[in-house]
């Protein structure tokens, strides 16, 4: 099952996705929020009043899918999670997540313009596993970590390398308007497990990242655990969990993002999240 924000040319509203159309959760008498997609029983409600309500049911063709969290109170990203994104640069893995945050004010939504801005040169793509938050976490355990979960979505961390590695930490380069790509569809976790999704991009249809999460150093549970005792989780937090090997910067030669270019993000059971890159006017 597969929820998703969308609009038809008026204010977004919450679906459900199913067979190439999209119900609106009004006609489910099911609104959404993620607290309700983190509460036992939710999604099995929904997907028994689906089976009455065909008739609402709009082509996706028709609508245009949003970012399914259009301003997380915080994201949360996690550097050189994957393994093979460590032995890419010759690095040992960390013994510990090692997080950065992005702005809120960074995301867009799927088929919206990724903006190169002329004070950068180098922009690069990571294709990653994103985890939404629906219940409040403090000092979670774990092993209860799935329990704060409203879903799992796709997140495109657009990264100015020059900013990046020039300034020595990570908030400038990460954090430019448009560089949080992140949708299509927001997939509970009755309807996923994150053990072992395959994760991948593409640029301009040529194939760039090909990985699963089975690849991650530190696991989601561990990662949730992790934060939550550093930071107070709420509903609507955002976990990007780090990308795999492939990125534009450390391939032989790099491959960096340049205006004209379509990125793509694939998570599997999430979908294909794509992106124009512009440059900025």
């Amino acid at each position: 099952m597969q929820f998703a924000r969308y609009h038809t040319g008026d204010a977004p509203r919450w679906g459900v996705i199913t067979d190439e159309t999209i119900t609106p959760a009004a006609a489910l008498e099911a609104p959404v929020t993620y607290e309700r997609l983190a509460t036992p029983g939710f999604t099995e409600r929904v997907a028994q009043r689906l089976t009455s309500t065909a008739a609402e049911a709009t082509p996706l063709s028709a609508v245009q899918l949003c970012a399914p969290v259009p301003r997380p109170g915080k994201i949360i990203c996690v550097g050189l999670n994957y393994h093979d994104h460590a032995a890419e640069q010759g690095k040992e893995p960390p013994a510990r997540p090692l997080l950065f945050t992005k702005s809120p004010s960074a995301v867009i939504g799927p088929d919206d313009a990724v903006i190169r801005p002329e004070a950068i040169d180098q922009l690069d793509y990571e294709a990653e596993l994103a985890v939404v938050i629906g219940r409040t976490a403090r000092a979670v355990s774990a092993a209860a970590a799935t329990e704060y979960i409203a879903g799992y979505t796709a997140l495109n961390d657009i990264s100015g390398r020059d900013a990046q590695f020039g300034d020595g930490q990570f908030f400038r380069g990460k954090s430019y308007d448009t560089f949080a790509p992140m949708g299509p569809t927001l997939v509970p976790t009755t309807a996923l497990d994150p053990a072992a999704l395959a994760v991948s991009s593409t640029v301009n249809g040529e194939q760039r990242q090909a990985s699963t999460t089975a690849e991650l150093i530190f696991d989601v549970p561990t990662l949730i655990a992790y934060i939550s005792a550093i930071t107070t989780l709420e509903p609507g937090d955002v976990i990007s969990t780090g990308t795999p090997g492939g990125v534009g910067v450390h391939r032989d030669p790099p491959a960096l993002l340049a205006p004209g270019d379509t990125v793509a993000v694939t998570v599997e059971g999430v979908g294909t999240l794509r992106n124009p890159v512009i440059a900025a006017e």
